[in-house]
């Protein structure tokens, strides 16, 4: 299904903790939905504030799910190129909020099913850290995720694809080395556009009145309408089955 043919929906909730609370509740159904119809879910998580919240709501929610944590894999659409213990990596974030947590589930997580983007400690450089995730995404992916989730800076970037950044024109390509990042660490792996796009349901999770001028930049103007996504990425991504913007009111105002 083309871009054109499926608008996104925007979904506006009346502050963070309220956004955190929808999300992890509709992340738990999804992967319901899917184990029900014998599938093995890939999921694509991002880091930043809103998305620790929600991380730590899907903790709280979990033991009340009917989620097979055994039978969900993890993926991140982006991580920085920083050693394997440091708190900027997306990963040690996402593990500390819910994923540790799920490692004592019932049934548990399965370590081998979450896919981290080698650390600057383990491979030789961010060149060989984007290869190294591809590779393994190709091996032990599903080719598409079922939920890919993604945050929106204030400059409409997502992942680590920034306004006017090389990398926004990547072809035949999973992950790539970002060098120079405008946002510290400078460097960073990021997924493509292309592997972005396979994802069946597409979430934008954003929060705060400093990124609204972004949201609405490309809520109503989208790639779909001509919008260019070289100034804000964030216009670049869709969903097969869903693209939904789940923000809160301050982000939300200027929309």
């Amino acid at each position: 299904m083309s871009a054109s043919a499926l608008p996104a929906e925007v979904v506006v909730h009346e502050d963070a903790s309220t956004l955190a609370g929808d999300v992890a509740a509709r992340l738990l159904e999804r992967i319901e939905e899917a184990q029900g119809r014998g599938e093995v879910p890939h999921i694509g998580l991002t880091g930043g504030t809103i998305a620790d919240t929600i991380h730590r709501e899907i903790a709280r929610r979990a033991a009340d799910s009917s989620v097979d944590w055994s039978r969900v894999v993890f993926w991140w659409g982006d991580e920085r190129f920083v050693p394997a213990a440091s708190d900027d990596r997306n990963a040690a974030q996402a593990r500390a909020a819910f994923l540790d947590a799920l490692l004592r589930a019932e049934p548990p997580l399965d370590p081998a099913n979450v896919h981290e983007v080698p650390a600057s400690d383990t491979v030789a450089s961010v060149e060989e850290s984007a290869s190294a995730y591809s590779a393994t995404m190709r091996s032990q992916g599903a080719g598409f995720f079922e939920v890919l989730m993604l945050g929106v800076g204030p400059d409409g970037h997502i992942a680590s694809l920034f306004p006017g950044h090389p990398g926004l024109d990547a072809m035949d390509e999973i992950a790539i080395a970002v060098h120079d990042s405008p946002k510290p660490p400078p460097l960073r792996v990021s997924l493509t556009f292309e592997a972005m796009d396979r994802a069946r349901a597409v979430w934008f999770l954003v929060s705060g009145a400093e990124k609204a001028a972004a949201v609405a930049a490309a809520v109503t103007h989208p790639a779909s309408a001509g919008g260019d996504r070289h100034e804000i990425p964030a216009r670049g991504v869709v969903g097969t089955d869903e693209t939904v913007w789940l923000i809160d009111a301050a982000a939300a105002s200027e929309l």
